[in-house]
């Protein structure tokens, strides 16, 4: 295996996201795509393990979750022998992808970036948009924009670790670094809610010369599925990254139950996180060869706090953003504000009054901001947030409070006060369009920063919104440990590869910065290779060989 770089990867810019104008080519031709697939579309999404596709008698289906009673399509679920088999060729594979050139292994990713913004955006697009509920921008924004910035950057910050080198070479010594990649295969776990972190979770790790089984979210299977022939197309070999759809216990429970289980690199629930952190610890103890790498981004209860002096619209229009795009399914979600006393009733207004314009619906009406949340378990999880909210005195609704199954998961914008700062509303991570506030009085404004800082168990997102810059400064100093990415006058959501490298810590993972030269370095082991061009005359060490007086 090569040691460093040879050649020069491009210096990476972020990838331009299109606003598609309701008259443009490009929205009527993903318009059109989207009537494809509701009308025309049946699909089975096969398991396909060293480049063939294998198909059982259990499946799985993924709905339109904004018209559930329509399927987008089903997939095959693997079995306890077919994970096996997934591992022995994924480790068969590693064989020859471990020592081809980095610079062809970066081709491959940088290829299927090109394939994503290009030939196959329309799709993707379409497959987003009504699989996982995503409005045209939503799924921009994510599906090209985020997925072709994780494949250009993480192949440039790639090469910055194959570089680093020992500054040191004394003469007759040359000292070198080899970057390998873990000993044995390394385990995707992937969400539903980006489709770019569903691609970047098992490229990244595959990128530095690792082999990966792939169990992608059962809820956003048929985009995963499209980004996995994209990576065969772009000239990924066979075998070298494994697509494994199915139930996710059994699946993960043989995964890391295997003495060759090197890493795993996950997002999702934090229980299930620290389930997954149990069972290798337990594991590492008389199963595995070496101590694995262990990569988490899970959930958060992000905060927007706000001085009584601020910019009123953008923090309006921040805390809508937020709170309600994408339904409040974002791990960076605001879920939690604290809104001073005194502009209470002018920002309750202005709040309701702009709420009360959003509209809901299909996600390819593309006058729509919302649509439904992912399934059914999802829709059912917040409802018991907003009726148990009915009866509860220490809540007041602001607006909103409805849902509807009856087509589609609806969850419609759904705002609440309360005035117990320490309430489970502030404290527990619902993942959906539920926002909840705490009026605190204008003078304890230092005091709510701490407040804000030990409520909920998370740290992942947070926003201040302030002019006064000395009170920017001492809330930056409080706030340090309450957010993987911190936000100064705008909003907790909207993190972008190569600019606000993205992960959080306490309950919401490891911090292993997504989209940052950090998160590749779990993939690699080092080896110190010294090599000396001028041997031992002897074993005696100076001191001895000097003559006796």
């Amino acid at each position: 295996m090569e040691q460093f770089s040879r050649v020069n990867i491009p210096i990476p810019q972020n990838e331009s996201c299109r606003d598609y104008d309701p008259n443009s080519k490009e929205a009527k031709e993903i318009l059109e795509e989207c009537r494809r697939l509701r009308e025309e579309f049946e699909f089975e999404v096969p398991i396909i393990i060293n480049g063939k596709e294998i198909r059982t008698e259990k499946k799985g289906r993924q709905p339109i979750c904004s018209d559930h009673k329509k399927t987008l399509c089903t997939f095959s679920n693997a079995s306890e022998e077919i994970v096996n088999q997934a591992i022995e060729g994924a480790l068969e594979a590693k064989k020859k992808w471990m020592n081809l050139p980095f610079h062809s292994r970066a081709s491959i990713f940088l290829k299927a970036a090109d394939l994503i913004s290009g030939k196959y955006r329309t799709k993707l697009l379409a497959a987003t948009m009504l699989g996982q509920g995503k409005n045209i921008w939503q799924a921009e924004i994510d599906v090209i924009g985020e997925a072709c910035d994780f494949l250009r950057f993480n192949t440039y910050y790639a090469q910055k670790i194959y570089e680093r080198q020992p500054e040191i070479n004394p003469k007759t010594i040359w000292n070198t670094l080899e970057w390998r990649p873990l000993e044995g295969y390394v385990v995707a776990i992937t969400p539903f809610n980006f489709v770019a972190i569903g691609l970047n979770l098992p490229t990244s790790p595959a990128l530095m010369g690792n082999v990966v089984v792939w169990k992608p979210g059962s809820t956003s299977i048929y985009a995963n599925y499209l980004m996995y022939k994209i990576l065969e197309e772009a000239g990924l070999p066979s075998g070298v990254i494994q697509f494994v759809p199915g139930m996710g216990r059994q699946i993960g429970n043989t995964l890391i139950n295997n003495k060759n289980f090197s890493g795993i690199h996950f997002t999702g629930s934090t229980a299930t996180f620290k389930k997954i952190w149990l069972q290798t610890a337990e594991n590492t103890i008389n199963l595995y060869k070496n101590y694995p790498r262990i990569v988490g981004e899970t959930g958060g209860k992000n905060f927007h706090i706000y001085h009584k002096d601020f910019d009123f619209e953008s923090g309006i229009n921040g805390i809508i953003r937020s709170a309600f795009e994408y339904q409040g399914q974002k791990c960076s979600a605001c879920s939690r504000a604290y809104i001073p006393e005194s502009i209470w009733e002018k920002f309750q207004n202005k709040l309701v009054d702009e709420v009360s314009k959003i509209k809901v619906g299909q996600s390819d009406d593309l006058s729509v901001f919302m649509t439904a949340v992912i399934d059914q378990k999802s829709f059912n999880r917040i409802k018991g947030y907003i009726d148990e909210a009915k009866e509860d005195k220490e809540v007041e609704l602001v607006c909103g409070g409805k849902y509807d199954d009856s087509e589609g998961y609806y969850i419609y914008p759904t705002i609440y006060k309360t005035t117990n700062p320490k309430h489970k509303l502030l404290q527990e991570e619902i993942f959906g369009p539920v926002l909840t506030v705490y009026v605190y009085p204008d003078e304890k404004f230092i005091e709510t920063l701490h407040l804000a800082d030990q409520t909920s168990p998370y740290a992942l997102t947070g926003s201040i919104y302030c002019t006064d810059r000395e009170l920017i400064v001492k809330a930056t100093e409080i706030l340090r440990y309450s957010a993987g990415n911190f936000y100064i006058n705008c909003k907790s959501t909207g993190s972008v590869v190569g600019q606000q490298p993205f992960g959080g810590h306490r309950a919401s993972g490891n911090n292993q910065k997504a989209g940052a030269m950090d998160n590749l370095q779990n993939w690699v082991t080092p080896r110190s290779i010294k090599e000396s061009f001028s041997g031992l005359k002897t074993w005696k060490y100076n001191h001895m060989l000097v003559e006796k007086k």
